[in-house]
């Protein structure tokens, strides 16, 4: 049993989750997980052919044998949603603030799973990071509590393959002690400089501002960048465009601002959806083909929601 995770943190925290109930509660004792991301869905139909897999946090797949999620667009067709049922081995929450609570509560119900102490914490922080439930820019920025420790040293793996390994050191250890592994601390001094470079260099990289919104392109390799940025630099916008570099390409993040949301309900997810992507209300993202692609797609977005309010 292979299972795949979207590639962040309550991605990870899911995995891990899934993979300790399968094991205790399902026979599934030599399970492997591998991340994903929203290039993969451009070969969604043929996705993971010929073998027996799981998905959690990511978009619905027919085939997975387990499957869990909370993304409102998580469906790429509508044939999937309307054939689509939950039953013993798959749960979709749109209203959950993360994944591992969904698969926690369908694991016990279902499955009768009493998982290890340490999840109740790894699913409260997941709820935590994913919504972004911070009580102010400051404390996204600046927290040090063990998960912001390990959240934040997310964003400077050294490969993809530490995910992996993430997903292992989360199911066998408390966020208190994988904070102190060796590459975690390494990962987040790392990550504490590109925050305070991502805060010296955003406002030169802002293309366009209107007072609601702002788009910036922080594409460079000269620079860093950081997700709360925009709403720490500029507190009374409501949304904020980025594009940004990955390992797959270039990836457009379009979000509204956690501590001055917008009075519209306009559904950024299903905005991104029209991209190839997806997403929540309050948070989206995407992969254009190319960098040609990208600046156009994103100045599309932000005209979209440069007026709303």
């Amino acid at each position: 049993m292979k299972i795949y995770f979207h590639r962040d943190f309550d991605g990870m925290a899911a995995a891990a989750i899934l993979a300790d109930a399968l094991a205790t509660t399902r026979g599934h004792h030599d399970v492997s997980w591998e991340g994903v991301n929203f290039d993969r869905t451009l070969e969604w139909d043929n996705f993971a052919n010929g073998e027996e897999f799981a998905v959690v946090d990511f978009h619905y797949h027919p085939r997975a044998k387990y499957w869990f999620d909370h993304h409102p667009t998580t469906f790429l067709e509508d044939s999937h949603q309307e054939q689509y049922s939950d039953d013993e081995n798959r749960c979709f929450d749109p209203t959950a603030k993360s994944c591992p609570p969904i698969i926690l509560r369908h694991a016990a119900e279902h499955w009768g799973y009493t998982p290890p102490t340490h999840f109740t914490e790894l699913a409260k922080w997941s709820d935590i990071i994913d919504s972004a439930g911070y009580e102010s820019a400051e404390a996204a920025l600046f927290g040090t509590e063990p998960a912001m420790i390990v959240s934040r040293a997310l964003t400077c793996s050294p490969n993809l393959q530490f995910h992996d390994t993430m997903v292992q050191l989360m199911r066998d250890q408390h966020l208190s002690d994988i904070a102190k592994h060796p590459v975690v601390e390494k990962c987040y001094k790392r990550s504490s400089k590109n925050r305070d470079n991502a805060l010296e260099n955003f406002e030169s990289n802002v293309l366009l501002d209107n007072g609601t919104a702002l788009l910036a392109d922080l594409r460079s390799k000269k620079i860093r960048r950081d997700r709360f940025a925009p709403f720490y630099l500029h507190p009374d916008v409501h949304f904020a465009v980025t594009l940004l570099p990955t390992r797959a390409g270039d990836h457009i993040t379009v979000s509204s601002n956690p501590w001055n949301r917008p009075q519209t309900d306009f559904n950024l997810g299903e905005l991104m959806k029209k991209y190839g992507g997806g997403g929540h209300q309050s948070v989206g993202g995407c992969n254009p083909s190319d960098s040609v692609t990208a600046m156009k797609w994103a100045r599309e977005i932000y005209n979209v929601i440069k007026d709303l309010s």
